[in-house]
């Protein structure tokens, strides 16, 4: 019997679905994002502020911080400060102050402190949560998905450094799954999914498995139903945060765009997705336009497509489009994008037999 949790950590959302391959029963929910929740806790604890732990999701964390730290001293493990950015001179302008993990943990039990643990993961809130659907806090394998931008080296934008990355696995392996790794293979310069990875360790589970979140809704979105006989689709996610599309020819990824979300509108993803299957788009384009960039492996042009499907929590800005847009919902449910790309990647690593995404 295989018990699978998978999880997408979003900047809006979490959204958590557990699948057992014995029964083939499924048990799903959404709920508040890490983020939004650690933020709420760090605007309700008073005075100075002691922050341990490691990087996680920014946003609403890195706000509520950065406001706390105009009125109130805020102190962060160096580890933990990589959540507002990479670069500490960037975080100590801010007026925080940065210093090593036996410093923070010795300030953590100090009574002028108030203390917050930046994690992606909350095991204590995730076991509530699960035990919910009524099924026992123990899994044979759990996967986790979200955006990571890598730690990029000193001169090289971040933007420019993922776009590397993403390149570099798919020109071996260009299929979205090649993003999908075991939690003793994620790439060092990968610092969230590598603290995912660590923290996932503390799960009740035997094996941990971590994914770039875009990868895994591309993967999600391409296994709706009404596409299941779709040689070549255009899927598009808008998520809270990040939109992501890609050109997808029988389960091999031909290229990719990605925006803020907060940054598009119908109109410029109509143009995105009529020129990705050409082959008109190229990263530096994107990136000169406001994008996080693009990539480009094979065009098979834009009357060869047979669908276009959209799914993610805002996929109502399609609603103004003037392309033949259908509404996708992988596994009956819009919001498991993310989740039904992670548990498809994590099958085909380990080989287990086909699930019908119904």
């Amino acid at each position: 019997m295989g018990r699978y949790l998978l999880l997408d950590i979003g900047a809006g959302t979490l959204d958590i679905l557990y699948y057992d391959t014995e029964s083939a029963l499924h048990y799903k929910a959404v709920v508040r994002s890490p983020v939004r929740v650690l933020g709420d806790a760090i605007r309700q604890i008073p005075g100075d502020l002691i922050v341990t732990g490691g990087e996680m999701g920014g946003g609403a964390v890195s706000q509520a911080l950065i406001e706390r730290a105009e009125i109130n001293r805020v102190v962060m493990a160096a580890s933990a400060a990589a959540t507002i950015h990479h670069d500490r001179q960037r975080v100590l302008a801010h007026g925080i102050t940065v210093v090593d993990s036996a410093e923070a943990d010795r300030l953590k039990n100090d009574p002028r402190f108030g203390h917050v643990h930046s994690a992606d993961l909350q095991p204590e809130r995730l076991k509530s949560l699960v035990e919910g659907f009524g099924v026992p806090f123990a899994f044979d394998a759990v996967a986790i998905c979200a955006q990571d931008h890598g730690a990029a080296p000193a001169g090289v934008s971040h933007l420019d450094f993922r776009h590397n990355l993403f390149t570099a696995a798919l020109e071996k392996n260009p299929v979205p799954q090649a993003l999908l790794y075991r939690s003793d293979q994620v790439p060092a310069t990968m610092n969230r999914l590598t603290t995912i990875a660590r923290d996932a360790a503390a799960l009740p589970t035997e094996r941990v498995y971590v994914m770039d979140s875009g990868m895994a809704a591309i993967l999600g979105a391409s296994l709706d139903r009404q596409a299941r006989d779709k040689e070549r689709l255009l899927v598009l996610d808008i998520a809270t945060s990040h939109t992501v599309g890609a050109a997808v020819e029988a389960g091999v990824l031909c290229g990719f765009f990605e925006y803020h979300t907060k940054d598009i509108s119908a109109e410029l993803l109509d143009r995105l997705l009529q020129d990705l299957p050409e082959g008109r788009l190229s990263h530096r384009q994107v990136l000169d336009q406001g994008g996080h960039g693009a990539y480009t492996r094979r065009a098979f042009g834009y009357a060869g497509v047979q669908m276009i499907l959209a799914t993610g929590p805002r996929r109502r800005l399609m609603a103004a489009s003037r392309l033949p847009i259908t509404l996708g919902a992988p596994w009956g449910d819009n919001m498991m994008t993310g989740t039904v790309g992670l548990l498809e990647a994590v099958r085909l690593y380990e080989g287990l037999a086909p699930i019908e995404y119904i």
